[in-house]
């Protein structure tokens, strides 16, 4: 002890601020180190994709009547998260790794529903979920199937998606129709470029499908309401 202390005033340093300014630098060099390389993480970075909704040429003959609003498409089990997903052999859910869409999947499908039904010229307006004005319709989407189908062929998927759809009055909330929407593709070669173009393809089947049968369904009920006099005497 005699010793240690005749020494700390030898060097002119207190003992106890020399073993703080060992541990501040100690501290600083494991920091430096772990910073150049230690903590260096070689997980890839997630890459987004983002499908596009087809433009559907306006072939209206006569004046739109009537307006629609989007709601919130529900996901079957597995399909609520923005995961690109796939299924192989075994019916085995998985999904690509580091790959992901740009919003969970009901709000991917929302958008390219109302971006379709908006091109087609079918209606006065197309809301969203969030849109705040009254519509003369609803149409409600339920996902059944948005995926990529490696359980026949490893070398390159087919694309499945499917819609089951309810379209109502939202006044009154009556439905007039119900009906099944769906779109198939085989992705060119088992690239996720490629399969991202085959579920933007096999998207915009089952939109157009949508798109098709809501109107008439609108058309149809539009009829019965508004009957053709009868003639009398």
């Amino acid at each position: 002890m005699i010793g240690a202390h005749a020494d700390s005033e030898a060097s002119g340093t207190p003992a106890p601020l020399r073993r703080a300014l060992s541990a501040a630098i100690l501290g600083l060099a494991t920091l430096m180190a772990a910073c150049s390389g230690g903590l260096h993480s070689d997980a890839p970075a997630n890459q987004v994709y983002v499908l596009r909704a087809s433009v559907h040429p306006q072939a209206q003959l006569t004046r739109p009547t009537a307006s629609l609003h989007v709601s919130r498409p529900m996901a079957g089990p597995g399909l609520d998260s923005d995961h690109i997903l796939l299924v192989q052999s075994d019916h085995r859910m998985s999904y690509f790794v580091a790959s992901r869409w740009p919003a969970d999947l009901p709000g991917v499908v929302e958008s390219l529903a109302v971006d379709t039904l908006r091109t087609t010229g079918a209606w006065t307006t197309v809301q969203d979920s969030g849109g705040a004005f009254s519509s003369d319709y609803l149409l409600q989407i339920v996902i059944r199937r948005f995926e990529a189908d490696y359980s026949v062929s490893s070398s390159a998927p087919e694309i499945h998606v499917v819609f089951d759809c309810t379209v109502g009055r939202r006044t009154g909330r009556e439905v007039i129709a119900s009906f099944v929407a769906e779109g198939s593709s085989t992705a060119a070669a088992n690239r996720l470029g490629d399969v991202v173009s085959a579920f933007e393809d096999a998207s915009n089947k089952a939109l157009a499908d949508i798109a098709a049968h809501t109107a008439q369904a609108v058309q149809t009920s539009q009829k019965v309401e508004t009957p053709v006099p009868s003639i009398t005497r």
